[in-house]
């Protein structure tokens, strides 16, 4: 395989940028001799003849122009490159890949995020949702910049990565206003027989929901099982039971939802974590979102 040798191209790209090779060569701090060399060199690897003379000046022949369009893509990517290392693209939005398991409610989610949005960098949010396994893998891949979650990153997974926990919030229950009413009189044991929306059994809120409902002696009459909470949530809009979601949104839940509130079991807590490649924190999105969750989305919750 040949390989382009990438001084020459440099030389080439600033003598027909700046349109003399004596510029050039101000440019680059190096003699003329050296640029035309370099660049007679390029000619002969490709070729092809790039520049024609004109009086003094030179001028690029059909194919370099060609050469020209290409070289200056390369180093303009180049540069972007260095700039998004540094953490300061040019020309585009910071972009932000963020994978978002299955389990983590849209809210929530659309919380986290939201700090992100609000920078005074332009960031751009690409947003990838799926099981964690298939994320996780993406993300040991390099392929996204973080990964929100509903539980740390399980041993069985073989991704080396860390979990930083963004905060816990506790768990409401909510229905649409009628049977809120109805079940909010002496709650807990209102509930005793209630029709239920439950996540899925096996996933991280259903056991201890279980357990609540053993130690309140409650017996739900479960309507539907789910594994998309937003599905849950949109069953319990409609009236089709009561549903829990994490308290730390329950003003929005009631708002976009149109429930009510029934009321809060404060011995179920949910955690929300941001799983990277990094032992610390070093995209500035992420680092952004981070600390406005621990500030202001879970603050207040145990």
């Amino acid at each position: 395989m040949e390989w382009l040798n990438y001084h020459h191209l440099l030389y080439f790209w600033m003598a027909a940028k700046e349109g003399s090779i004596s510029r050039a060569g101000q440019k680059l701090r190096l003699a003329q001799p050296t640029i035309s060399g370099q660049i007679r060199l390029l000619e002969e690897s490709l070729g092809e003849q790039l520049f024609t003379k004109a009086g003094r000046g030179l001028v690029l022949t059909e194919v370099g122009q060609m050469v020209y369009r290409y070289a200056e893509e390369i180093f303009s990517l180049g540069q972007e490159l260095q700039d998004v290392l540094k953490g300061r693209p040019r020309g585009r939005p910071m972009q932000l890949q963020v994978g978002i398991s299955d389990l983590v409610p849209k809210l929530i989610a659309y919380r986290i995020l939201r700090p992100a949005l609000e920078m005074e960098e332009a960031v751009q949010i690409v947003c990838d949702e799926g099981t964690p396994e298939r994320l996780l893998g993406e993300l040991a891949e390099h392929r996204l910049d973080v990964v929100l979650t509903e539980s740390p990153v399980p041993g069985t997974i073989p991704v080396k990565a860390y979990s930083h926990l963004l905060g816990t919030s506790t768990v409401t229950l909510f229905a649409a206003p009628p049977l809120a009413e109805r079940y909010r009189r002496k709650f807990p044991a209102s509930l005793d027989g209630a029709p239920f929306l439950l996540p899925m059994e096996g996933l991280s809120l259903r056991r201890p929901l279980d357990q609540w409902f053993d130690s309140e002696s409650i017996r739900p009459k479960v309507v539907a099982e789910f594994k998309d909470r937003a599905l849950m949530t949109t069953f319990g809009q409609a009236g089709a039971g009561v549903f829990p979601a994490p308290t730390a949104i329950a003003q929005e839940v009631r708002t976009h939802y149109r429930v009510s509130s029934i009321g809060v079991v404060e011995s179920i807590t949910e955690r929300f974590y941001a799983i990277s490649v990094e032992r610390r924190l070093k995209h500035p999105a992420v680092v952004t979102i981070s600390e406005a969750a621990k500030v202001k989305l879970f603050a207040g919750n145990p």
